[in-house]
């Protein structure tokens, strides 16, 4: 019990006893007109007195514990009470129109963005949010999302237009002059083998062999008869293998026309490359059958795993909070501003919806908490909240009896002198 109902409680047991004691100190001298009122005050709040403890007292136990018919009326009447208590909480007080109209005047981003803006300038919001995010990450299973990963790229790259990547590939090609190249890359080492000095032996044997099986009529066949006996294979190599440095030499020349006639066939076979369908067959076919045989499943689940190693430690860095994550709050924030009246709006609208679907609960809730007390608990925490008032109506009736019994008794000896 509360110090102020024992207080308020003192109070009126000595108010109480304060009128039993004058009324008994009085009695004695009864006959003189101002004993005869402060007799009369104190029988009248002794009476008051007594009849607001019944009064009070029966509100909650039979008075003396004497079972009086119409006493103890909160705990005989509990179930009414209580009943009647919560249809009054969830009607009237707690009612979902008065609910309902409460939150629709709620400005909830109003209240809530200030409160997000001082947390997140704490350390410990600071150290919780990278936490987080650190066991998200770490949340990630990399064996399981691996075939999905796989099966992505491996789609990606079948859907792949092998044409267009081919023209991409002609157009680069030749805006870096890959013609040029090409074509003094292979005059480049044509010219370094027909420099060695077993090129021209090569070149006599061959040209020999060739001319040996050469079969002619009349004056061909003697004049080649003829070159064959002036000639060796030494010598024969030697004219070939001259002849045709000559020619990469002139090859080699910027201004030659057979260089530049080269150049543009070399270019047009570039530039042709997407139009080949044969090539571009036999780019998609190998292209299939390397995917086929392709199992990057190792290879990406390495690559995931030091990702999520690289994520974690990125997490951990010095700057990542002040540089990452407090400009997405910002913006975050900025728009909730932006959007505040659809914001409040969509949550109010929640917050009525869950009032309307569960409404119902609120009584329920009081009800079985009510349920929970015994009659002593019950009628303990009712006198803890009304019971100081409760003690002084016992005084106030004692005070009021003890005047009103001096009006009385003054009013009576009136009469008697009259």
């Amino acid at each position: 019990m509360s110090p102020k109902i024992k207080s308020s409680r003192k109070i009126a047991r000595y108010s109480l006893l304060i009128m039993g004691a004058g009324y008994i100190a009085t009695t004695p001298f009864l006959g003189s007109l101002p004993l005869d009122l402060l007799h009369g005050g104190f029988e009248a709040g002794l009476v008051g007195g007594l009849a607001d403890w019944f009064a009070v007292t029966a509100l909650f136990r039979h008075p003396l514990g004497i079972p009086i018919p119409h006493t103890a009326l909160l705990p005989n009447n509990r179930k009414r009470m209580t009943h009647a208590l919560v249809s009054m909480l969830k009607n009237d007080w707690l009612s979902k129109e008065s609910i309902q109209d409460k939150v629709k005047n709620i400005p909830f981003t109003e209240k809530l963005i200030p409160v997000i803006v001082k947390e997140t300038q704490s350390d410990t919001f600071r150290k919780v949010l990278i936490k987080l995010i650190k066991q998200m990450i770490c949340y990630i299973d990399i064996e399981k999302i691996t075939p999905f990963v796989a099966k992505k790229i491996k789609g990606s790259l079948s859907n792949i237009d092998m044409s267009k990547l081919l023209h991409a590939v002609s157009s680069q090609l030749v805006n870096e002059e890959f013609d040029k190249k090409a074509l003094d890359h292979v005059l480049k080492k044509a010219e370094d083998w027909l420099r060695q000095k077993e090129t021209g032996h090569r070149l006599g044997t061959v040209s020999m062999d060739v001319l040996s099986k050469i079969e002619l009529e009349g004056m061909l066949q003697f004049a080649v008869k003829s070159i064959q006996s002036l000639l060796n294979e030494e010598k024969l190599g030697n004219i070939i293998q001259n002849l045709l440095l000559s020619v990469v030499n002139n090859l080699k020349n910027e201004k030659e026309p057979n260089r530049e006639a080269l150049i543009l066939y070399i270019r047009k076979e570039i530039q042709g490359i997407n139009d080949n369908r044969e090539l571009l067959q036999g780019v998609e076919k190998w292209k299939e059958q390397l995917l086929t045989k392709w199992e990057p499943e190792a290879t990406i689940t390495g690559g995931l795993q030091q990702i999520q190693q690289e994520a974690l430690e990125f997490v951990e860095g010095e700057h990542f909070m002040d540089a990452y994550l407090t400009p997405i709050i910002q913006r975050v924030l900025d728009n909730m501003k932006e959007n505040s009246t659809s914001i409040d709006q969509w949550i109010q609208k929640q917050i009525t919806a869950l009032i309307e679907n569960n409404h119902t609960q609120i009584g329920n809730l009081v009800q079985e908490n009510l349920d929970k007390l015994d009659n002593e608990t019950l009628i303990d925490m009712m006198e803890n909240g009304v019971g100081k008032d409760l003690q002084w109506i016992r005084v106030n009736g004692a005070v009021c009896g003890f005047i009103i019994g001096i009006i009385l008794t003054g009013i009576q000896a009136l009469l008697t002198l009259l």
